[in-house]
């Protein structure tokens, strides 16, 4: 067996005569497409599409910051299990200019020192909100985003996180936008 040298690689084994490149494609699953709901409910499509520009207006009318934005897109998206938005939000937060290690740490941001206390109570409110079910939204944790936003910018939130819950209800259900 040959040996890949190299950071992350060095710990797998490549028989001879395979690449890499050969295994990794092998050990690739498909997950197969549910429902094309673009196809199968076209108006409920294009109402959502509606529904993430009114979203975008309202963040844009109350100059809210790109970058965060696409870090409460990224954590609901994480905390909901929707591959494909956070494939893509990860990859818009990098166009914002979000950094890497950053986004690394996403997962566990109350245990680093690298997001600014708005980001932290954005943060808070995007995990509360999107486990409603489970968190009824505390009063504490809607004041403490209330301390940070105005009611313009907690209005431009709110929807931004009902919004990227919603699209994240539809990718998880219907495996509609496969990650390839």
């Amino acid at each position: 067996m040959a040996h890949v040298l190299g950071n992350e690689l060095d710990h797998i084994h490549v028989p001879r005569g395979r690449s890499l490149e050969a295994m990794t494609n092998e050990a690739t699953t498909q997950i197969p497409v549910r429902l094309d709901v673009d196809r199968h409910a076209p108006a409920f499509s294009a109402a959502m599409s509606r529904l993430d520009g009114a979203a975008t207006k309202e963040l844009d009318r109350v100059g809210f910051d790109a970058r965060l934005r696409e870090l409460v897109r990224l954590r609901a998206s994480q905390l909901n299990g929707c591959a494909y938005c956070v494939n893509m939000h990860t990859n818009d937060a990098r166009a914002a200019g979000e950094r890497d290690q950053r986004l690394a740490l996403l997962p566990v941001w109350p245990e680093t020192a690298l997001f600014d206390a708005r980001e932290r109570a954005a943060l808070r409110l995007t995990e509360s909100v999107t486990r409603c079910a489970q968190t009824h939204v505390p009063e504490a944790e809607w004041e403490a985003a209330a301390e940070h936003f105005s009611p313009d910018e907690l209005g431009a939130l709110v929807s931004l996180i009902v919004t990227i819950n919603a699209w994240n209800a539809i990718g998880v259900s219907t495996r509609a936008w496969p990650v390839e």
